[in-house]
């Protein structure tokens, strides 16, 4: 095969390679999840056209500022397609966060999304960690925005006594999310403690002390 034809085969497997590299585009306009169904697929299967309404497209659940109960001082509230089957196949999701004073949404990763964050109001200091362990960190106020690439550890911290909330906006329809300390101590079945005490240099009692805390 001479030259030319080499680089244009090399073209096209490198263009092929590509495209299966990728999400696939949509082949219909919309694909409204149905959740009643139990067919398992990557994603949600559709339901018919002839129920989808504009309620599943509409959602009232971020308007508010979600109800903080729990140590952490802060209330995740999801815009996803679990809550909005309508954005099935479309790649996108949103979340509201709210902080209370001192406030932290803890270490955490998205493995499926980047998420964007924008500050309705308050102040947060925030920071992610690269796989090559540097650390890149700001403080951000209402109306500024700050980026957390996909799969990387990140958090946010209100750093005052004053109420915080940010939106957050997702490149997935549900972009799921992993807290480090809770999938370590409070997993199904557990990890044993002498992992837990060993990977942490903790003994086996702080270890076990963790779990029953966070339990």
């Amino acid at each position: 095969m001479g030259g030319v034809g080499t680089v244009v085969v090399v073209v096209l497997l490198a263009t092929a390679i590509s495209a299966f590299a990728n999400d696939p585009d949509m082949l219909q306009d919309v694909c409204v999840a149905d959740h009643t169904s139990e067919i398992l697929v990557n994603g949600f299967p559709c339901k018919s056209m002839s129920n989808v309404t504009a309620e599943d497209f509409f959602f009232t659940g971020i308007s508010k500022p979600g109800k903080i109960n729990n140590l952490l001082g802060s209330k995740v509230t999801g815009a996803n397609v679990k809550g909005i089957p309508g954005l099935n196949t479309l790649g996108v999701s949103m979340a509201r966060v709210d902080f209370g004073p001192y406030g932290l949404n803890p270490p955490h990763i998205h493995p499926r999304a980047t998420e964007i964050i924008f500050v309705l109001e308050g102040e947060l200091y925030v920071g992610f960690i690269t796989t090559s362990n540097k650390f890149i960190s700001k403080f951000i106020k209402a109306g500024e925005v700050f980026v957390f690439p996909k799969g990387l550890a990140h958090f946010q911290k209100n750093t005052s006594k004053k109420q915080t909330s940010v939106i957050a906006a997702f490149n997935s329809q549900f972009p799921g999310a992993q807290q480090f300390v809770a999938s370590l101590f409070t997993s199904t079945p557990p990890v044993p403690n002498l992992v837990l005490a060993q990977s942490l240099n903790i003994d086996l009692h702080e270890a076990e002390a963790i779990r029953v805390g966070l339990n």
